[in-house]
């Protein structure tokens, strides 16, 4: 049913807790299924995360999709942390059972709205990022 990827990165997931002082904070849920995700990032003057840190409430697989995402965001400037999709995320964990995609989707918007915040406590411009959603039950509604 799960990838070996997702089972690691449950049962020993990375980047758990949060930042002091974050540069930006992402928190969506899912209202339908209950998951909870809020993502923390450290971002420094270049652009580049430095430190990305999560606490989710859900599932194994909201876990497991939290941890994958803080690991393709670490390191990357803004522009490429905007670009990690859910399917970059699943792609990474070997796949999710069909009933568990929309928690990669609930990775995705948590990494959009942390940069939201960064952008706007910034006064700045993340070129192609949208408003992000609280409860991304909207976006699998307009997506799936």
């Amino acid at each position: 049913m799960y990838s070996e990827k997702v089972m690691d990165h449950f049962n020993n997931p990375r980047n758990v807790g949060e930042i002091e002082n974050p540069s930006g904070v992402g928190t969506v849920g899912n209202a339908k299924c209950g998951d909870i995700m809020r993502i923390y990032l450290d971002i420094d003057g270049d652009g580049v995360i430095r430190d990305v840190k999560f606490k989710t409430f859900g599932c194994g697989a909201a876990v497991a999709t939290s941890s994958m995402a803080t690991e393709l965001v670490k390191g990357k400037n803004v522009q490429q942390a905007l670009e990690v999709t859910n399917k970059a995320v699943m792609d990474a964990l070997d796949g999710l059972p069909a009933v568990k995609v929309h928690c990669s989707l609930l990775a995705e918007e948590a990494i959009h709205a942390a940069l939201w915040d960064y952008a706007e406590k910034n006064n700045i411009t993340i070129e192609g990022l949208e408003k992000p959603v609280d409860d991304i039950e909207e976006k699998i509604e307009e997506e799936y």
